[in-house]
């Protein structure tokens, strides 16, 4: 009965309900487009995005701009043009992340620098803040959430076969250009809608740590997809359940109990070989790149 009292007492508080709903929707988000992150070896972007988009978000302090529409016109002026920069061959994806997302990082902290009494207004955007998250909040995680399940949705075939066969796409027809594009601008509006949650210096961990730990379960890809999605959710639950007992950073309570899900999984995973096999796995099998031309043929 104690045990129960306890676990239930967290929810007697407002801010806590709304953190709850927050971090567990915001692990979907993360979770669902994480795959595609993680699979099109870009796992850098999130780490980048984040830090444009922290720019963006001095930016429209600075002149008094609403925080979602600052950061959401230079969130997704910074995916597009990663995204026509990393179009050309001789340019490799991670250089243009680099380059684009830390000279808006340092415009950002130049920002700051010339005006020293905001830096405090920012350090929820730089370590999250989950328990200040608002109704307005929620809504605009609840929107980003809905239309990034409506575009995996709708362009399944397409983004699966960006996924794993790019060069071969257009030969099916896929209008690969505008897919890249739609994809910059979902992820993009994650990291705005995951920011005052996660923080920018956390947010690259949850687009990453739950595909991998699904990838390690699964060579599917559409299996994937839901497995990472529901792990991610998990975490924002369960890490923020943590965080509230533990009495630290519910960001980095989120992430370090992902981690935590890693680190059990690849040991299951890896006894489970050596019993089978009589040694550890190495590498996970690739996901086959015919699983893309195969909804398509």
């Amino acid at each position: 009965m104690t045990l129960l009292i306890d676990l239930t007492e967290p929810f007697q508080f407002d801010f806590f309900v709304k953190a709850l709903i927050a971090a567990t929707m915001v692990g979907a988000l993360t979770g669902l487009i994480g795959v595609f992150v993680v699979l099109r070896r870009m796992s850098y972007i999130g780490h980048g995005m984040s830090h444009s988009v922290f720019g963006g978000a001095v930016v429209g302090y600075v002149a008094g701009f609403n925080f979602y529409l600052a950061a959401g016109i230079w969130g997704f002026l910074s995916a597009l043009l990663i995204n026509q920069t990393t179009r050309r061959r001789q340019i490799g994806a991670d250089a243009a992340i680099g380059i684009i997302t830390t000279a808006s990082f340092a415009f950002g902290v130049a920002l700051i620098s010339r005006a020293r009494s905001i830096t405090r207004n920012f350090d929820a955007a730089l370590f999250g803040n989950i328990l200040g998250v608002t109704g307005g909040d929620l809504w605009v995680i609840a929107g980003v959430l809905a239309v990034t399940v409506l575009l995996v949705f709708f362009l399944y075939k397409q983004l699966l076969f960006l996924t794993f066969d790019v060069d071969v796409a257009p030969i099916y027809g896929v209008r690969a250009g505008m897919v890249d594009s739609l994809f910059a601008l979902v992820l993009a509006a994650t990291i705005i809608a995951s920011i005052r949650i996660m923080g920018v210096t956390l947010i690259a961990a949850s687009l990453v740590i739950p595909p991998v730990i699904a990838r390690l379960l699964t060579d599917r890809f559409a299996v994937m997809l839901v497995l990472s999605t529901a792990i991610g959710s998990a975490a924002g639950f369960a890490g923020l359940f943590i965080s509230y007992y533990v009495d630290i950073a519910s960001g980095a309570s989120i992430v370090l109990f992902s981690a935590g899900l890693f680190a059990v999984t690849i040991a299951v995973v890896s006894v489970k070989d050596w019993v089978r096999t009589g040694r550890p796995r190495l590498a996970t099998k690739d996901i086959p790149s015919a699983e893309a031309r195969a909804v398509f043929d």
